[in-house]
């Protein structure tokens, strides 16, 4: 990176999502991370000069197309520059002394809630409950402490919030990737442009625009 300045990328959700792994596979743990509420607002990041760059989820390879930030992607004069894909691993995480048996609600986002179609299948009796970001919705569940209700969510935010992990291995299949595009504000000739080309697991490189490079 031609800056000393730390680098400012914004992602949907909170502290503990699965765009935050991305963001850190993709670019290293010296950037700034910058959560946002809503895909709405992660899209105006970068003009309200709230960040250099979005991270944005645009497929998955169960459930296919992100359509709330495709959408908006479609809209967005941002330019792409860089790609990755990472794997995910839904769990099952509670309240601290929740117990698997108990869990009667189950709260995420929709996509998360979407590739757990089995899971939910096989248990009738847990209600489904939409939100906006998987994270927050183990923060959710830690703060209020009601041992009925749990979340889905990655590993990282069972961490970030001490949750317990009552069940791993959600996902419909292990094959599950989700694909996450880099946007940037700056000329779209300066970046390297990645095609929104059709999702394939077996070959999502790891694209970082070079004006982002770390010394390292």
């Amino acid at each position: 990176m031609s800056s000393s300045r730390t680098q400012r990328v914004a992602f949907q959700g909170e502290q503990g999502a699965f765009s935050e792994d991305a963001a850190l596979k993709l670019l290293g743990p010296e950037i700034q991370l910058v959560p946002r509420r809503t895909f709405e607002a992660l899209f105006r990041s970068v003009d309200e000069g709230l960040a250099d760059y979005v991270l944005v989820p645009v497929e998955n390879s169960l459930i296919g197309a992100i359509q709330p930030a495709v959408d908006l992607l479609n809209k967005s004069s941002l330019g792409i520059v860089g790609e990755v894909a990472i794997q995910i691993r839904q769990l099952l995480i509670g309240c601290s002394g929740a117990v698997f048996e108990q869990i009667s609600a189950v709260e995420s986002h929709p996509a998360a809630l979407a590739q757990c179609g089995r899971f939910f299948a096989a248990h009738t009796h847990i209600r489904r409950i939409e939100t906006e970001d998987t994270a927050g919705s183990v923060a959710r569940i830690v703060q209020v402490g009601d041992r009925t209700r749990a979340a889905i969510a990655g590993r990282r935010a069972a961490e970030v919030y001490g949750g317990s992990i009552l069940r791993e291995g959600l996902e419909d299949r292990p094959e599950n990737f989700t694909r996450f595009l880099l946007l940037s504000g700056q000329d779209k000739s300066n970046g390297q442009q990645i095609e929104k080309s059709k999702f394939d697991t077996n070959h999502v490189p790891d694209q970082q625009p070079k004006d982002i490079n770390h010394d390292r």
